[in-house]
């Protein structure tokens, strides 16, 4: 007998509470809510959504998993908190095609697959509204000798990544319900921090609401590589949906984790005085309530 209360009830009751309140809203993007099944036995359920969803040319922008997202102390270490929450993201693609790889290795973007993108949007947007939380960046696709369901969907080429408690008891994980040594063990509701799982909740629904009211991320993003210069030119096909205001350039260090200066802008072209040689650059669409879409990195332009 081994309950699953955080692993993984805490996850299908952020899922069920988040359909609970977005039910009450309409998106100009559809939202799909999924418990899988057969996650511990192979990821059947997930490998079956993720298969379909490619078949048949599914548009999805994003897959938020939340799995063990209730406790907030370790066995062993016995450190508690309640104020961090891990999001997990694949580097390199696992559905990396050649062209994918040569852009990559040109561009020295080991670090910005759309799942990082992802993750770093889920940072911004959950410690913007989200009090007393960190999300901590962990540029993993997921723990040792464990696995979740955004592998499935990273397998067949969709930005996924994996939200986790910061903090990991493994008394509580996969154990019969007993006492040993005087070690109570077992998944037990009375193991999970409720107060930390509805912030773990808050940030998925800031996140994804923002996400599902965004325009369409910009296409044909391009950063012009042509000449040497100390300015760095990028370039992307203007939208045509009504609600895009502008676009945000945003910039970082090659050595930064996330993303430091944005510049906004409402045309289709710009020319800053930062070199291309120093810091890495992406184009999100914002609306005029200032919804933005998940980044993009700019390919190689030889015009």
């Amino acid at each position: 007998f081994a309950p699953g209360a955080d692993d993984d009830a805490s996850g299908v009751a952020v899922v069920m509470e988040l359909a609970n309140i977005l039910s009450k809203s309409k998106f100009p993007s559809t939202i799909l809510f999924v418990a899988f099944s057969g996650e511990e036995q192979g990821l059947y359920g997930s490998k079956h959504l993720s298969k379909k969803a490619r078949k048949e040319n599914w548009n999805i922008t994003a897959v938020f998993n939340n799995d063990m997202v209730g406790s907030n102390n370790t066995s062993g270490t016995n450190l508690i908190t309640n104020e961090k929450v891990r999001v997990f993201s694949e580097g390199v693609p696992a559905f990396e095609t050649k062209l994918m790889a040569k852009r990559r290795k040109y561009l020295s973007t080991e670090n910005d697959s759309k799942s990082r993108q992802l993750a770093r949007y889920i940072k911004e947007i959950g410690e913007k509204y989200v009090d007393q939380v960190e999300v901590q960046l962990i540029y993993r696709k997921d723990r040792f000798l464990r696995g979740g369901d955004h592998t499935s969907f990273n397998n067949e080429g969709f930005t996924a990544v994996r939200l986790c408690e910061i903090h990991e008891n493994y008394n509580h994980q996969h154990q019969d319900v007993r006492i040993e040594n005087g070690i109570e063990y077992g998944d037990l509701p009375k193991f999970v921090d409720f107060n930390y799982l509805a912030k773990i909740a808050q940030i998925n629904l800031s996140a994804l609401t923002n996400l599902a009211l965004a325009p369409e991320a910009p296409a044909n993003v391009r950063i012009d590589v042509s000449k040497l210069t100390n300015f760095s030119t990028l370039l992307w096909n203007k939208s045509t949906n009504i609600r895009t205001k502008g676009y945000n350039i945003l910039i970082r260090e090659t050595s930064s984790p996330t993303w430091q200066k944005k510049i906004f802008t409402k045309d289709s072209t710009i020319t800053i005085p930062y070199s291309k040689d120093n810091f890495l650059f992406a184009v999100q669409t914002i609306d005029g309530k200032g919804h933005t879409s998940l980044p993009v990195i700019p390919v190689p332009s030889f015009r």
